[in-house]
């Protein structure tokens, strides 16, 4: 008979824990329970910041030409072709040529704005806790592996635009024409478009990670309630 109380005692307990646990964990938690579309919304909050503060600026002029995280070198079978023009005395048609590309590239952002935005509205995160926990660039580099392959098809003619509407394309012209002339050169004819396009969304991608570096390590950078909260969560790993 005491051996029944024992284990009626025992499951009655063990129940009742479970109830308990049932009511704590249904209790708010630091401001409100935060599940994974929770965390996911501020993971898309932090993407978006990364849009509003670090893209924009890859739109104004110099935008991508004098910030050295995203700056359009020249790639590297046009290296050569710098080089023989300098060598000949033609060093500002290569700086001309140089700038072109990068202005293009700031051309085509400042169009393609909406595009990275839809992106970032329309990912769906599998696994936001594991992502919020990760890296300091960890839902950059998601969202990169999740969009980068459609952006690029709809960023390519965005490029093609800018490359016209800011003169690039005859800037490449002539300086490509110049350095076919020269002597004992081997002729190039590169598709600079692709090459851009490439380095423009690299870019992108690059400063939306230096906005989601600040709200991961600066509190202050956490500028909605969803942020403090999500964030918040991270601080204590």
């Amino acid at each position: 008979m005491k051996k029944s109380l024992v284990v009626l005692l025992v499951l009655f307990t063990m129940n009742s824990c479970a109830e308990l646990q049932s009511v704590v964990d249904s209790l708010p938690q630091h401001g409100g329970i935060l599940n994974n579309t929770d965390i996911a919304s501020g993971l898309r909050q932090a993407l978006d910041l990364g849009i509003e503060k670090q893209v924009t600026k890859l739109t104004k002029t110099d935008g991508f030409y004098r910030n050295e995280l995203v700056k359009i070198l020249l790639p590297k079978e046009l290296q050569k072709v710098d080089k023989g023009l300098r060598d000949i005395g033609l060093g500002s048609l290569a700086d001309e040529g140089l700038k072109a590309l990068n202005r293009a590239a700031e051309d085509a952002v400042k169009e393609a704005t909406p595009i990275f935005v839809n992106a970032v509205r329309d990912i769906t995160f599998a696994d936001a806790k594991n992502i919020l926990m990760g890296t300091d660039d960890a839902a950059t580099k998601y969202l990169t592996s999740k969009t980068q392959t459609s952006l690029y098809d709809k960023f390519h003619p965005v490029i093609n635009n800018s490359f016209t509407k800011v003169g690039a394309d005859k800037v490449w012209t002539n300086l490509i024409n110049r350095y076919n002339a020269i002597p004992f050169t081997s002729k190039v004819n590169p598709d600079l478009t692709n090459y851009v396009t490439a380095e423009a969304l690299k870019g992108v991608y690059t400063m939306i990670a230096v906005e989601e570096k600040e709200i991961r390590n600066s509190v202050g950078a956490r500028s909605t309630d969803l942020l403090r909260k999500v964030f918040a969560l991270q601080d204590k790993k």
